[in-house]
């Protein structure tokens, strides 16, 4: 089955109410299946809760390890859709190319670093927290999830591919299968039900890596029935089209590594306090990411206007997509993060038991959840960015903000000073805050629009 490409795409601008009706056909299925990926970790998170504070601290330390892991991989997703909405804008056929170099990558990369992050691994945590308890509980779950590498490269790439060809509700019916089949699993390990042996932590790690296998062969069923006629499985790309795609996703890949990294350092940072403070701000993360998961999901659409527009030639309409999806974003974000400032305990009891641990979260949830609408502006962007093909941009910012200058900020304000989660998370707020301005500076100048794919 070719492309089902939405009507009036290469000819005559969308405008007004068509123009938002574009971006949520486009954005909704990519929300939904970030949306639900946020609540099988919410899930997860108040499985694993069940256990105590050093499971909680412990998976937390190691999701963010595994997301340092794969980060690199990651930065396929963001130069395959460039590459394939880039060929839909220009109604080129061969737009599974892109997808084709992607999944060669994710095998040549992740096969080698999975086997070595997974016996690495073990050695590795107790640089992350010092605590036993944590240690015990975070190592193995975090091996059991860095096994799933090569499935998550090849489950990105196709997440590229499908949000660039506007076919995102394929990657939604994905996501909601793997998440279902994840939670069930998880049940069944965590707690020994069913006649499986109770395996506590390691038991949720061991059931999101076989959820994630399960999604990569549901992906090649989809890509043979809607993608082959476009070249899926069919040839990889040429010396210069898989250049590209490297080009595109290595400082994508880059920047992932870095936040990534960035958030294990502070927790290592966080870890220097009492076990709550790292218990409370996995939750706190967990949570956040209900409210940002839209406008992540919303910054995909916009890349891939973005590109499309691009393909066409018609910049002017490429910078008018990217602040048309932050207004509907800022919509969304918005009702969203609403019970986060007025119910704060309300949310927080579903995954935090003690009292004490509760009271640390409370104050920073109100106020991420009152400001998180300038975050959402700098998620559009930055993908905006990142359809355009201005990855290297995205890179440099994140990482001289991060780096440079919110985390020495956190470790003073932490380890050296003692003023504790809260001093902390207002610092990662304030830093976030002026990674949006700085990106809504670059998108506006548009000097993006020069960059060849």
């Amino acid at each position: 089955m070719a492309e089902q490409r939405p009507t009036r795409q290469s000819g005559e601008l969308l405008e007004g109410r068509e123009r938002y009706q574009r971006i949520m056909i486009l954005a909704l299925p990519i929300i939904g299946g970030m949306v639900s990926q946020n609540v099988m970790n919410l899930v997860d998170t108040a499985m694993v809760g069940t256990l105590g504070d050093a499971a909680l601290a412990g998976v937390g330390v190691a999701s963010f390890a595994n997301f340092m892991a794969i980060a690199f991989i990651m930065g396929l997703s963001a130069g395959v859709q460039a590459m394939s909405a880039r060929r839909v804008g220009e109604e080129r056929e061969d737009t599974a190319i892109p997808l084709n170099g992607g999944l060669l990558l994710a095998l040549a990369v992740g096969i080698p670093w999975a086997v070595l992050l997974f016996f690495a691994a073990p050695l590795l945590f107790p640089f992350l927290n010092n605590d036993t308890n944590v240690i015990r509980e975070g190592a193995p779950y975090l091996q059991m999830r860095l096994l799933a590498v090569v499935g998550v490269g090849m489950n990105l790439a196709f997440r590229g591919y499908w949000n660039g060809v506007d076919l995102s509700k394929l990657y939604m019916r994905t996501l909601i299968l793997m998440h279902a089949t994840n939670i069930a699993l998880n049940y069944t390990l965590i707690f020994g039900k069913f006649g499986f042996p109770e395996l506590g932590t390691m038991g949720a790690g061991l059931g999101t890596m076989i959820s994630t296998y399960l999604g990569t062969a549901y992906y090649i069923f989809l890509g043979m029935r809607h993608a082959r006629k476009n070249g899926f499985l069919q040839g990889i790309p040429d010396g210069d089209s898989l250049r590209t795609i490297i080009r595109l996703s290595v400082p994508a890949g880059i920047q992932r590594f870095f936040f990534a990294a960035g958030m294990v350092t502070l927790f290592w940072i966080i870890g220097h306090g009492p076990v709550a403070e790292v218990a409370a701000a996995n939750v706190l993360v967990n949570l956040l990411l209900v409210a940002l998961l839209p406008a992540m999901g919303f910054g995909m659409a916009s890349a891939t206007l973005v590109s499309q527009a691009i393909g066409r030639k018609q910049v002017e309409d490429a910078k008018r997509w990217a602040w048309d999806v932050c207004k509907l974003a800022l919509v969304v974000v918005g009702l969203i993060s609403l019970p986060g400032v007025f119910f704060p305990d309300l949310l927080l009891s579903v995954f935090i038991k003690k009292e004490a641990t509760l009271a640390i979260a409370r104050f920073p949830l109100q106020l991420t959840a009152a400001i998180v609408l300038i975050d959402t502006i700098g998620m559009v962007l930055l993908n905006s960015l990142l359809g355009a093909g201005d990855s290297k941009t995205v890179m440099v910012i994140s990482i001289v903000l991060q780096w440079g200058l919110f985390l020495p900020l956190a470790y003073v304000l932490g380890p050296i000073l003692g003023f504790g989660l809260l001093a902390i998370w207002c610092g990662q707020i304030g830093y976030r805050s002026l990674q949006s301005g700085v990106f809504s500076v670059i998108w506006q100048k548009g000097k993006w629009s020069e960059i060849k794919i």
